[in-house]
């Protein structure tokens, strides 16, 4: 058994369409928590829309690695979602890393390759603040798109590696 209509229901939909209206939303309330009480979000600063971006990278794919291994093993455990029977599978060294190593490598690879050039082309743009509204419309959207890069990955991996240790 190799890919079933069932494994790309699970990547589609439950770890493509569900987590970006959940990080959509979960980061619009968190943008709005953050910046309510200011009145403008600046570039730069403790308080900002760089240290924002930049945590979010990582932390969005760190978060997503730990808490999607967790409730796809029990997935795949109680068979809610047939393991991947695929012969390229075995020996394969990344599915050996832990899920809190592989969420570290992922959201620096985020961090290095998503938020760094965002910053850096608002930076760019002479862009010195943004209102708080645009900011949580703004963020919304980056964590939205993020999620799309990032949960198809963590699931497919998480998925790759319960069944690695399952067919084993």
């Amino acid at each position: 058994m190799a890919i079933s209509g069932r494994h790309l229901r699970f990547i589609c939909i439950e770890q493509g369409i569900i987590p970006v209206v959940f990080n959509f939303f979960l980061n619009g309330f968190i943008a709005w928590m953050v910046f309510q009480s200011m009145e403008s979000v600046p570039l730069w600063g403790q308080t900002s829309l760089g240290v924002d971006l930049l945590l979010t990278a990582f932390l969005l794919p760190f978060l997503t690695t730990v808490i999607s291994s967790v409730i796809i093993k029990k997935q795949v455990l109680s068979k809610k979602v047939p393991p991947l029977y695929l012969y390229y599978l075995n020996g394969v060294g990344w599915l050996r890393c832990s899920p809190v190593r592989f969420g570290i490598i992922f959201g620096l690879f985020c961090v290095v390759f998503c938020a760094i050039p965002m910053v850096w082309i608002l930076s760019l743009s002479h862009l010195q603040a943004i209102s708080v509204d645009s900011y949580i419309i703004f963020k919304s959207g980056w964590a939205a798109m993020l999620s799309l890069l990032v949960s198809p990955v963590v699931g497919w991996w998480a998925l790759a590696k319960v069944s690695s240790d399952v067919v084993a």
